[in-house]
């Protein structure tokens, strides 16, 4: 993520629905102390008592955010976050892996990034994808969440394996890239630290800019709860696996998860999730890329509802949703919205 460098590339409008139900993720969380230290901001970083939770504040004086204390050459990046509350235009509050400290010219990153809004309008989140330092081959989409964030925790995961990489809102899956030949750097390929941040993008991040962080409303707290770090730790000097069975047994953990299979059930769910939701997809701008991507998967169903720019031609009114529980988004026969 290029804190302070604008994401000028989108208009943002979406549609409304929710993606069928998918089996709960089953890894282990820690406490944050066993896998995370201060990025900065430390006087804006507030741990729980048991260690668990922590929060991560904004306000006129500094930012904060935190790290992991290893880089993971692929793995599984998970947190429950609750977003700050009220008019928070402006506020920027993203959860991602890069290693942008130690490969500053070619470096990898797969985000969230959640966007912050004027009171009474729906969050957005964007995902990023970089490899090799491919920010200008820049591999976004945003969506609208369809739930208050600020209200409750929402599990947010990135999946990195060295076939495929996925992005988890709660149990549904929203997006997947595929690796190919065809991609060649651009696909994530060396070990990344897991970050999390809360700053001030006044400059961009609400209506391009024109709609500025207001202190009075802060100090803006965002919330975390539910670590999870799994994958292949790497010492930080080492920077890549010296042999592939280095990462022999984490690879095996990993994949025994089953997070990487996208089974036909996660299929519809995603499908479903993307068709309602989706308001940016670079795979559909042709006013940057004339030709898609190759890991897109272009269909006729979705693509006819973007713009030449990859944004949305419209958008369908629907009332927000908002959370009754913890469990994951599912929609009944008829695709009307409800919650577990």
């Amino acid at each position: 993520m290029d804190r302070g460098a604008p994401t000028f590339c989108f208009v943002v409008v979406a549609v409304l629905a929710l993606a069928s139900f998918v089996a709960s993720v089953n890894v282990t969380t820690l406490a944050f102390d066993e896998g995370y230290v201060p990025l900065f901001g430390e006087g804006n970083l507030v741990r729980s008592a048991g260690g668990r939770n922590v929060s991560l504040l904004l306000n006129r004086f500094s930012g904060s955010g935190f790290i992991s204390k290893d880089m993971y050459y692929h793995g599984f990046f998970s947190a429950s976050i609750k977003l700050p509350s009220d008019y928070t235009a402006g506020v920027v509050v993203a959860f991602y892996t890069s290693n942008g400290d130690v490969f500053e010219k070619n470096h990898d990153e797969l985000d969230f990034e959640f966007l912050g809004n004027i009171r009474g309008k729906e969050w957005r989140v964007q995902t990023n994808v970089y490899g090799n330092g491919s920010t200008c081959r820049g591999r976004e989409e945003r969506y609208y969440l369809p739930f208050d964030p600020t209200a409750d925790f929402h599990r947010y995961s990135i999946l990195w394996t060295a076939e495929n990489i996925i992005f988890y809102i709660d149990d549904t899956p929203i997006r997947e890239v595929r690796r190919s030949d065809a991609m060649g750097g651009d696909y994530p390929s060396k070990p990344m630290s897991l970050y999390a941040t809360i700053w001030d993008a006044s400059n961009w991040a609400t209506a391009g800019g024109k709609y500025k962080v207001n202190y009075k409303f802060g100090p803006f707290v965002s919330s975390f709860s539910d670590l999870a770090l799994l994958g292949c730790r790497l010492d930080p000097i080492q920077q890549v696996p010296t042999t592939q069975n280095g990462c022999t047994a984490a690879d095996a953990e990993l994949a025994a998860t089953e997070l990487h299979v996208v089974t036909p059930e996660k299929r519809r769910a995603m499908r479903a999730f993307r068709e309602q939701y989706m308001s940016y997809s670079v795979c559909y701008d042709r006013a940057r890329y004339p030709e898609p991507f190759p890991e897109c998967d272009i269909l006729e169903s979705e693509g006819k509802r973007f713009r030449e720019s990859g944004h949305l031609k419209f958008r369908r009114h629907h009332r927000r949703m908002s959370r009754r529980g913890r469990g994951a988004v599912v929609a009944d026969a008829n695709r009307q919205p409800r919650m577990l």
